[in-house]
């Protein structure tokens, strides 16, 4: 057992959480979810129409931007429906994805109150994200009612996921009086939403604060698990739940940022495509990391991912960097040489191959520095492994290296104790030797 396990998990009562249910509690729990499944999968698709026509409207977009993106859609030569159709499917895929993702883990988990709990959240999110529900609102006041039982459900579920996973139960204990918080957030925008019980028409000071709070102590409940209580599998699984919420959180922010910053990056334009391509593959992370946590079917080490992701990551911004860099400085030496400003082929492909040229050497010296910094302890033994491969090339004594291959052993495994065993040499004294570690 981990010495760092210092609190006991609970096994029962009020502190055992979503692990305490069992027989009928189970049944109905499956039940809950096969219910708010099927109403929100049919919601979602019959907003499909009304949710077109406002994507096709472009009620979205103020007044005044309107104009501005039917003219960038007419620059492309792309009409105002193909653009709805585009922002339609990407949302519905989305939709899609959680909803199926659910499914799977509702399928192969549903004995496991907690994957009951993450299927429906999963369903509630995939509902909610796009808002379409939202557009059935003109045709029946039932939906906007809906549709805010289901924004609220979804808030509240994602809060709770925090104090919950991966096991289900609240840890700390605390953390289970923080229901009366979530309680207090989502039942008012629920139930009341014109009412001002409804946070959604708080000061924004005591809102900003009731939604920090939760998501304070939600992160707290997590470092607190994964360092006390977590075993080694369940901190596979928040890593894994971790790396695909911040991935997405980062790729959606830094899309909007990246709009914020260039204004010229307008709505309708290539850019704004693109955009909304990778925000929403981004956010596709979500429903993904959860269904590798929660599934646990072979569960990949996370560590792989992650020294990857920031790998390549930094050696794509870096190359981009580079190329626009290198094209922009080159492109105004030239006109200052020239006089003219037209970009020159020449150094589109001068910068192309400079870039082939250092992809490898950037690729391996950034590996280096992930490695040597947020990997010390797989970086020194790899080290120790690739010195003593160089001394084996030149070591003859045998005794010397025994010794040092014990140490090697010692330093990287860590082992409680060695042992080497030798096979002994044919002949009539044949024996084996042992040298204790």
């Amino acid at each position: 057992m981990d010495a760092r396990m210092t609190e006991p998990e609970p096994t029962g009562g009020r502190d055992a959480g979503l692990s305490s249910l069992g027989g009928g509690r189970l049944g109905a729990a499956r039940a809950a979810c096969v219910a708010l499944a099927s109403v929100a999968a049919t919601a979602s698709v019959l907003s499909l129409p009304a949710r077109f026509r406002e994507y096709r409207s472009l009620t979205d977009y103020a007044p005044g931007v309107r104009d501005t993106v039917r003219a960038n859609l007419a620059g492309l030569g792309v009409s105002v429906d193909f653009y709805a159709a585009y922002l339609l499917a990407f949302g519905f895929l989305l939709t899609l994805v959680c909803f199926v993702v659910g499914a799977a883990i509702f399928w192969r988990r549903s004995d496991e109150p907690m994957a009951l709990f993450v299927a429906m959240l999963l369903v509630l999110l995939g509902a909610t994200f796009s808002g379409s529900i939202g557009a059935l609102g003109h045709l029946n006041p039932v939906w906007d009612w809906l549709n805010g039982i289901l924004n609220a459900m979804s808030i509240a579920f994602m809060f709770l996921f925090f104090y919950l996973f991966p096991n289900g139960r609240f840890v700390p204990r605390w953390t289970r009086w923080l229901v009366v918080l979530i309680l207090v957030y989502a039942a008012p925008t629920a139930l009341f939403p014109d009412s001002p019980l409804s946070p959604e028409h708080w000061p924004a000071l005591p809102y900003a604060a009731l939604f920090a709070t939760l998501l304070l102590t939600g992160i707290i409940a997590q470092v607190h698990r994964y360092r006390r209580v977590s075993s080694q599998a369940e901190r596979q699984q928040t890593k894994w739940v971790v790396f695909g919420f911040t991935v997405a959180l980062a790729g959606y922010l830094a899309v909007i940022s990246i709009q914020l910053v260039f204004p010229s990056l307008e709505p309708g334009t290539l850019a704004d495509f693109l955009g909304i391509a990778i925000a929403l593959g981004c956010m596709m992370l979500i429903p993904l990391s959860v269904a590798f946590a929660v599934l646990r079917y072979r569960l990949y080490d996370i560590d792989v991912v992650v020294n990857r992701t920031l790998v390549y990551g930094i050696l794509t911004a870096m190359l981009v960097a580079a190329y626009l860099g290198g094209v922009t400085v080159a492109q105004a030496a030239l006109q200052a040489v020239t006089g003219r400003a037209e970009q020159s082929q020449l150094l589109v492909v001068g910068s192309t191959l400079t870039i082939a040229a250092i992809f490898q050497p950037l690729r391996n010296r950034i590996q280096f520095f992930i490695d040597s910094r947020f990997y010390r302890r797989k970086y020194d033994a790899r080290k120790t492994l690739d010195e003593f491969a160089a001394k084996l090339r030149d070591e003859t004594n045998l005794d010397a290296l025994s010794e040092d291959l014990a140490d090697v052993v010692r330093e990287t495994v860590q082992p409680a104790h060695t042992s080497l065993w030798m096979r002994p040499e044919p002949g009539p004294d044949t024996g084996k030797g042992q040298m204790p570690g």
